[in-house]
């Protein structure tokens, strides 16, 4: 029960941050916002995409899998309680994630094109964190592990850890940085990366050297 549960919600979640975002863009600006076909296989951002990728997948098939075929959970987290809480945190995970999304209008990309300028979007939640996308997106991935956590999926969410840390230090920042300047300088000095007040970089070079 608890396995099927835990897919379903990782589909709901790829068809409305997947599928139905970037049906939303295309009818909205005439594109699709995915730029990831524009990264050679190999390059730094195929890479960290790629390792995002099979984390997601990890957690949310794999994980569930194992967990059905009897892998036992994690004895630490193994507690009707975690998995109600696990529950609760992809629910919120999925509809604060999809909710930023949007808030990034005809911003919104998946995946970063060197050739192309878009705006800097800062209000809303990105006044509050400079990646609230990807900080709901962990949370509803810590969420589905913890509705099956066993070794499988909690190793997914560290997949899908490193692979979004990295993408956004050594990939998006630095893109960002050569985009916009003095302006997104000022904005990574005073808003944290993925929590509040944490990760804020206080000098241009921070930013292209910032290592995980």
């Amino acid at each position: 029960m608890i396995a099927a549960a835990t897919v379903s919600l990782f589909v709901v979640m790829m068809l409305f941050c997947g599928l139905l975002r970037t049906l939303i863009q295309r009818r909205r600006t005439g594109d699709s916002g995915n730029r990831r076909t524009l990264s050679p296989r190999g390059s730094l951002e195929w890479m960290a995409l790629t390792v995002t990728d099979i984390g997601y997948l990890t957690v949310g098939v794999a994980g569930p899998l194992a967990y059905w075929l009897g892998l036992p959970p994690v004895s630490a987290l193994h507690h009707h309680l975690v998995q109600l809480l696990g529950v609760v945190l992809a629910i919120i995970g999925i509809v604060a994630a999809f909710a930023a999304q949007m808030s990034m209008g005809a911003s919104w990309r998946i995946g970063v094109d060197d050739d192309e300028r878009t705006g800097l979007v800062t209000t809303g939640a990105f006044r509050i964190v400079r990646n609230p996308i990807f900080t709901a997106v962990l949370v509803a991935f810590l969420g589905l592990t913890l509705m099956v956590p066993n070794l499988i999926a909690v190793t997914g969410w560290f997949c899908a850890l490193v692979g979004i840390e990295t993408q956004v230090r050594r990939v998006e920042e630095p893109h960002l940085l050569r985009l916009h300047g003095e302006p997104y300088a000022h904005y990574v000095a005073t808003v944290g990366r993925f929590l509040p007040r944490l990760g804020r970089l206080r000098t241009r070079d921070d930013v292209s050297t910032d290592r995980l």
